[in-house]
Formats: C-alpha cells, structure tokens, sequence
C-alpha cells in the first residue's frame, strides 16, 4: 500500500537520459508514425514510466509495481523531443485515493532540457486489490 505521506512529493530522477534516432525511429515504427524528424507525441512516456518505476518501488514509497495496470494518461507538450536531446527528469506524486479495494495513484512527470520543461505528463496508475 502507498505510504500516504509520499502524496505531494517531487523526485528528482538519477540519470540524465540522451535521445537517439534510433529510438525515435524505433517508437515511430511501432506506432505506424512516418515522420521522424522529432519524437513522436508520446515518446515521453518510454522515459516516464522509467522513472514512475524507479521512484515509485523504492521501500519507503510502498507500491506493488507487480500489481500496478496504467489506467490514463494525459500529456502538456512545450515544444516536441528530438534526437540529441539530453533530458532529465522529475516526478511528482499527486495525488492518491482507494476505490473498491484498488489503490489508484496519479504522478506527474516532468521532462527538462537543461532548465527547459519539454514535456509534462500525467498518468494515473491502478494498482489492483
């Protein structure tokens, strides 16, 4: 069960993660996306969940990432994600409620390229009773 007290927490991520083409084009490619010039709108989310992981396993937080389904997601984007960027992040835990048994949590993450916000994400993640 999440520990309540973690709602309303930042955390810093650890590593600053460089994008590829290769990445891009490998995202593009399975969502059937052609242009390749920039990241695909929700290319983000391949370095999002990453962190949530990271952030959200860790003994003190308290959730059951093998119990957890992505319930919605929603994204704000400043400007589009290119390859050569090199991207750290933040992710925030905002809030956190019990429905039927089913912890449902959501987190914002936020992608910057040095002090520039790229990309702020919001997904909302079920972790089953």
């Amino acid at each position: 069960m999440l520990n309540p007290d973690s709602v309303g927490r930042t955390f810093a991520g650890v590593d600053v993660i460089t994008v590829t083409q290769e990445e891009i084009n490998a995202f593009a490619a399975v969502i059937g996306e052609k242009n390749t010039s920039v990241a695909p709108p929700t290319f983000s989310i391949r370095i999002s969940l990453r962190e949530f992981e990271s952030i959200l396993t860790k003994p003190e937080i308290g959730l059951d990432w093998t119990r957890l389904v992505h319930g919605d997601q929603k994204f704000e984007i400043f400007r589009p994600i290119v390859a050569g960027d090199c991207l750290s992040t933040s992710a925030t835990i905002e809030n956190y409620r019990v429905a039927a048994g089913n912890e449902i949590v959501t987190v914002r993450s936020d992608l910057f390229s040095g002090a520039e916000k790229v990309v702020s994400s919001w997904s909302t993640l079920v972790v089953r009773a």
